[in-house]
């Protein structure tokens, strides 16, 4: 078998590079991964271009149903009378219950926290009128580059949803493209609103029939391929339930087979599944009333074997999925698992994925994306990754230097660069 010189070329410059001893590695890792730029794989923010879709600044923060699920949780007040009040109203009962009355120990709750230390802004204050003064000020284009800064990201992924009433004229009317944002072609209104829906489709001209037969799945592909010429995504996404099958005699399915895959295809972008939502649990919470469920993931095999020319980037929802899901992974290539998403989004949950994950497969995964909606937090979920990250990847080295085999700072750079860039872009084709 013939030797690819470029691909040794790395490996005999490493060899000669000096060699890290233990007391090193911890400290070349922090090093490593506080230099790194990633790129956040998937966020649910927007280019200043679409203008207030963006959310950003103190209210917002407190806002963020993370949070308002503690709320209930931690004051008398009811769903009923916090979504009652105004936007300012609504932050003051969270930093009245979360922050003043009780410790910020949550994740979330101590996220906010880490964002207003980023700023020099008061962590225990008894109002908000410093930090609501402090945001008020910025502007959003500097802003965004300041947080991107402190987040130690180069850019982020959006979520764009090209049915939604007000997102979608932005697009149409020509939104300037950012180079610090990639747009991504969300498909949750067709794949699974599809009966409400699809009048929607008829009205812009697309020939579809409510039960999804005829041309149906030929005018959803033409659709799809329209927005991807408009939008030029990395890739489209839809967020399923935990019921989620594939092969069934349901419209979804259909939709599918026949006109998102293809068009994936078309244009060279995987397809990213986020598997394992239970909605509306509890549909007085809202947009925090959604659950968790076990998928059966035997639907992402038949994926993958059924679509070997489709790439898909994968998120489960479940702790239980995560195991199978890397097994998965090592059967097909054609398929990335991503990130810690939601309610994994946890330190402890973390490092028990990620240490199976570089078990399992080594360093051909993505750890972690911020699944941000408020443009802060990116600051604080990226310094928790890094925090979480360091120790796990310190003693993956460690056992390795042990086994035999020495470790280099450029080695721990490559690997981090694999993890938190190369794979995305390679999978992507980017």
């Amino acid at each position: 078998m013939a030797t690819n010189t470029a691909d040794s070329e790395p490996a005999v410059a490493d060899r000669a590079l000096p060699k890290l001893d233990h007391g090193q590695l911890g400290s070349v890792v922090e090093e490593e991964l506080a230099a790194a730029r990633f790129i956040d794989v998937h966020t649910h923010l927007f280019m200043p271009s679409l203008g207030k879709l963006g959310l950003w600044g103190i209210d917002e923060l407190l806002t963020y149903h993370y949070l308002e699920a503690e709320l209930f949780r931690s004051s008398r007040i009811t769903p009923g009378q916090y979504f009652s009040l105004s936007a300012s109203e609504k932050a003051y009962a969270i930093w009245k219950a979360l922050f003043v009355e009780n410790a910020p120990v949550s994740e979330a709750a101590r996220g906010v926290v880490r964002v207003l230390h980023a700023f020099d802004l008061p962590t225990a204050a008894d109002d908000l009128r410093e930090a609501r003064a402090f945001f008020n000020s910025q502007e959003p284009r500097a802003h965004i580059r300041r947080v991107f800064e402190l987040a130690g990201i180069s850019e982020a992924v959006m979520t764009n949803d090209p049915l939604d009433p007000e997102e979608a004229p932005l697009w149409e009317r020509g939104a300037e493209p950012d180079p610090q944002f990639r747009p991504v072609l969300r498909l949750d209104r067709i794949l699974n609103k599809w009966v409400d829906q699809w009048l929607s489709l008829n009205s812009q001209g697309y020939a579809v029939f409510r039960e999804a037969r005829g041309n149906s799945s030929a005018e959803v592909r033409r659709f799809l391929s329209e927005w991807c010429a408009r939008m030029k995504p990395v890739y489209m996404a839809v967020s399923l339930p935990d019921t989620f099958t594939f092969p069934d005699d349901g419209v979804r399915s259909r939709l599918l087979a026949e006109a998102v895959l293809p068009a994936c295809r078309e244009f060279g972008i995987p397809l990213s599944l986020m598997i394992g939502v239970r909605y509306q649990v509890n549909p007085a919470l809202r947009l925090a009333g959604d659950g968790a469920g076990r998928a059966d993931l035997r639907a992402l095999e038949h994926l993958c074997l059924t679509f070997p020319d489709n790439r898909f980037l994968v998120s489960v929802l479940s702790r239980e999925n995560q195991h199978e899901l890397c097994i998965y992974a090592r059967k097909f290539n054609n398929l990335m698992p991503f990130g810690c998403w939601w309610f994994l989004n946890n330190p402890s949950i973390v490092e028990e994925i990620t240490r199976e994950r570089l078990e399992m497969l080594g360093t051909s995964f993505i750890p972690q994306h911020s699944d941000a909606r408020i443009l802060e937090q990116v600051i604080y979920k990226w310094h928790n990754t890094r925090r979480t990250l360091a120790p796990i990847l310190t003693n993956s080295y460690r056992l390795l230097a042990e086994d035999g085999r020495p470790v280099t700072r450029a080695a721990v750079r490559r690997d981090i660069n694999r993890l938190f860039r190369d794979n995305f872009e390679r999978f992507c084709g980017m």
